[in-house]
């Protein structure tokens, strides 16, 4: 894997840059075409050194680091495009998709299933076949409109699966036995979960690990890394709370619970989100110029 364009042109290595640039780019791309991208490449670097010089002026002394994280957070442009990615990635795990996928035996093992291995297998072919379809589709669609279409998808899988639960009654203490349950509630149990994971898998699954997109060339390794941290401590949160949930709320609230996680979700992105689909990434950064302004 190359150096990218941007941290070449970052190192005076032009020449390197549009060698990658032409690869990544296709034998579609002619020479001028090249040149068009690689100046764009080159003012937005022109542009990020005078504003660490300029910031350089002004907090002489401040170690390098400080000033990063300086830049990240006092810059409008920043902050908006550090919110989006903390908000897709902390969203990404915080919907409940993840407890579905360490717990997901023990899901079906409650509900009844003689092969609660067969049923959570299915599940990750599920996930695995609309990844592949979702790498098709996410650049057809836009990456917020696929979000868009996507969660409220999600939640109607969350919804049905809560409905599933409601007709089982069951008990979630660990010495309980399966229930031998109505076969139909296990069914739609299976089928709301598949659902739910295939939209997942269209969306958010894909959608916030393009991330470095929103920010500028200046803190894109910083927000990127602290919008992934999020994301981990997210994932931690949801592995932790999972079972107590599914204990204390039951199985029916729960599901209710991340549901309503969703829907919350689907509001902010709606809210503060612009579509990236089609733009370079100085154009996508240029979205966020204003800050919270539009």
């Amino acid at each position: 894997m190359p150096e990218t364009p941007r941290w070449l042109v970052n190192a005076d290595r032009t020449e390197a840059a549009r060698k990658v640039i032409t690869q990544t780019q296709g034998t579609a791309v002619d020479g001028d075409e090249v040149d068009a991208i690689l100046k764009r490449i080159e003012n937005e670097a022109s542009d990020e050194q005078q504003m660490r010089r300029r910031r350089g002026n002004l907090e002489s002394g401040t170690p390098k680091w400080l000033g990063a994280w300086g830049a990240l957070l006092k810059e409008g442009k920043n902050r908006r495009a550090l919110a989006i990615a903390c908000l897709l990635q902390g969203l990404q795990q915080l919907c409940g998709f993840n407890s579905l996928m360490y717990f997901s035996a023990t899901i079906f093992t409650m509900v009844g299933f003689k092969s609660p291995t067969l049923a959570s297998l299915t599940v990750a072919v599920t996930n695995f076949i609309f990844t592949g379809i979702a790498l098709v589709l996410i650049d057809r669609i836009g990456r917020r409109r696929i979000l868009l279409y996507s969660i409220p998808v999600m939640v109607c899988g969350l919804l049905l699966a809560s409905l599933g639960f409601s007709f089982l009654g069951l008990d979630t203490k660990p010495d309980t036995p399966p229930v031998a349950g109505s076969i139909s509630a296990a069914s739609l149990i299976l089928f709301s979960i598949m659902l739910y994971v295939a939209s997942y898998a269209l969306g958010l699954g894909n959608v916030p690990w393009m991330q470095s997109e929103l920010f500028h060339m200046a803190v894109r390794s910083l927000g990127s890394g602290v919008a992934t941290a999020t994301n981990w401590s997210a994932n931690f949160v949801i592995g932790l709370t999972f079972l107590p949930l599914m204990d204390v709320l039951t199985p029916v609230w729960t599901f209710a619970l991340y549901a309503s996680v969703c829907l919350v979700g689907e509001v902010l992105i709606w809210r503060v989100y612009p579509e990236t689909a089609g733009l370079s990434l100085e154009q996508a950064t240029a979205l966020l110029e204003h800050g919270w302004g539009d």
